[in-house]
């Protein structure tokens, strides 16, 4: 049977290995294109900022203009997505539904309802594994029906299964017959991208990332083209203050699907077989995206996997509630001006390092804050290009060492961490503009310039830029011993996620604590082993 289909896309905005749209062309006669914008459900899955909106609009504004090549179109319908494709099924005669699979619960249960109205209605509802490596219900089942909790443990079950499967063929002319042709003049106005204004949604900030699969293909192909950087390329060895990204940048395109990460596994592959020593996972460019599918297979098969409550892999602690705290550190007023620019340039820019991100959440869970990591994941779901699900919630449960991270006396710096990088204080100086002309031995403490280099700076502290928030020194050792006597008491919960042997992520990542911290850990082993 040669079917009438609606493609829906959600996450994978693109045209190169997009396997479930490639077999709706192979199984139709007509293919419809429809991107669904429903605001509520949008929202409910994740609480966009307006960078997040401009870079999905792009995208769409992308893949729009990729199909008009082709001489189609994506019909672009506003309202809630049950009642359009309700209306749409009817309008066109569709025999068949088809969309990326994907194991978020907001999207495995809009899944079951275009399920049930499929029984409903007389179509058929089809979709394949395009936003993943791998199908993370299979990994799942290797290790005997639960989700490998170890990243040592999620590497040996990949060995069974060997390599992902290779991207299938791009969707071009020879193989876009079927797809719809470009509606009547007039019709192509009522199915556009609608602009940002449309929706209220403001045009303060312009990220310096733009959305689209092919913004996302020529970042792809600049990076490939370095295939020494690519090689070599090892994560904790990147700088978290560097003014132009040190790392590839690739992760808002991967979150929205712009682009396909099987694509660039098999690229790196093919890199790697040309050079006689590159880096390994998990510190390696294929290593980064080997984390990403650890944490989507975590979180396809743990209850509550984005809250503290209810999940069976995470601390119980007792966070403080602090609104006023909560603000300053979201706002960036904390009065640290490392932590400050990091967050100024998170809200600026929608992007930052992963190191950047480090520091910032250690500082407002068990660093400085004793503050919840729900919070702050809230913070990122917000603001970061690259928000995702599954990631953002587990590196927030890493980084508050509430499960998966276990070196939890390994906390940052406030001051000393970005001074190690840049000395001259040059991140500060862009994203703090307000302290651009204190000298460098004052740029990262600026509470302890003398008052006549305050007024010759132009800034006073406690006047123009706020007094550090807390005393480092005297919270961190305060919440060392919190986080000692939770882990303690909730030895067995703590065991779950930590491997038998140190994760070298973890032993990769421990020159970039302070060093005051690791002698207390040193300390804190000896005193365990007498």
């Amino acid at each position: 049977m040669s079917h009438r289909t609606i493609h829906l896309f959600r996450k994978g905005l693109r045209l190169h290995d997009n396997p479930t749209l490639l077999a709706a062309l192979k199984s139709s006669e007509i293919v419809y294109p429809v991107y669904i914008l429903d605001r509520k459900f949008v929202t409910s899955s994740i609480a966009m900022g307006s960078l997040r909106w401009h870079f999905l609009l792009q995208s769409l504004e992308d893949l729009q203009a990729n199909l008009k090549k082709l001489n189609s179109c994506l019909w672009i319908i506003q309202g809630a997505y049950e009642i359009v494709l309700r209306e749409y099924v009817q309008k066109w005669n569709i025999t068949q539904v088809t969309l990326d699979d994907d194991i978020e619960p907001f999207y495995k249960e809009m899944e079951r309802t275009i399920q049930a109205m499929g029984k409903e209605m007389g179509f058929e509802v089809f979709s394949l594994v395009g936003h993943t490596l791998y199908d993370v219900r299979r990994i799942v089942e290797l290790n005997r029906g639960a989700p490998p909790l170890t990243y040592k443990r999620f590497l040996h079950i990949l060995t069974v299964l060997g390599d992902p499967e290779m991207p299938v063929q791009d969707i071009a002319t020879e193989n876009s017959q079927k797809l719809c042709p470009l509606p009547e003049v007039g019709l192509d106005e009522c199915y556009r991208v609608p602009r940002p204004e449309d929706l209220g949604i403001c045009e303060e900030n312009q990220s310096p990332w733009r959305g689209g699969e092919t913004a996302g293909l020529q970042r792809l192909e600049e990076h490939l083209k370095n295939q020494g950087w690519i090689a070599k390329f090892t994560k904790p060895r990147t700088i978290p203050n560097s003014l132009l990204p040190s790392t590839t940048g690739l992760s808002p395109y991967f979150s929205f699907g712009c682009l396909s990460v099987r694509t660039f596994f098999h690229r790196l592959s093919k890199i790697y077989a040309q050079s006689k020593n590159h880096s390994l996972p998990p510190v390696s460019l294929q290593g980064q995206l080997l984390w990403r599918e650890f944490f989507y297979t975590v979180a396809s098969a743990t209850p509550n996997f984005t809250k503290m409550v209810g999940n069976p892999i995470c601390l119980q602690i007792e966070w403080y509630e602090d609104a006023e705290k909560l603000h300053k550190w979201t706002m960036a007023q904390t009065g640290f001006p490392w932590i400050d620019a990091i967050m100024t340039q998170l809200r600026q820019e929608g992007w930052i390092h992963h190191l950047a991100r480090h520091a910032v959440a250690c500082f407002l869970t068990r660093g400085d804050l004793w503050i919840s990591w729900e919070e702050g994941m809230k913070v990122f779901e917000e603001l970061l290009l690259d928000a995702d699900y599954s990631i953002n919630a587990g590196n927030w449960m890493w980084l508050s060492a509430s499960a998966f991270f276990h070196q939890y006396s390994r906390i940052f710096c406030p001051v000393r961490f970005g001074k190690r990088t840049d000395p001259e204080g040059q991140y500060i100086r862009k994203y703090l503009p307000v302290l651009k002309n204190f000298p460098s031995t004052y740029i990262y403490e600026p509470w302890t310039a003398p008052e006549a280099i305050q007024i010759e700076a132009g800034c006073i502290i406690g006047k123009d830029y706020p007094f550090p928030m807390v005393n480092h020194k005297e919270v961190s050792d305060r919440n060392l011993q919190l986080m000692k006597q939770v882990r303690e008491e909730q030895h067995k919960i703590a065991q779950l996620t930590k491997d038998d042997v140190d994760d070298p992520m973890e032993m990769g990542l421990k020159r970039e604590y302070s060093e005051e911290n690791i002698k207390t850990e040193k300390h804190a082993r000896k005193s365990e082993h007498v």
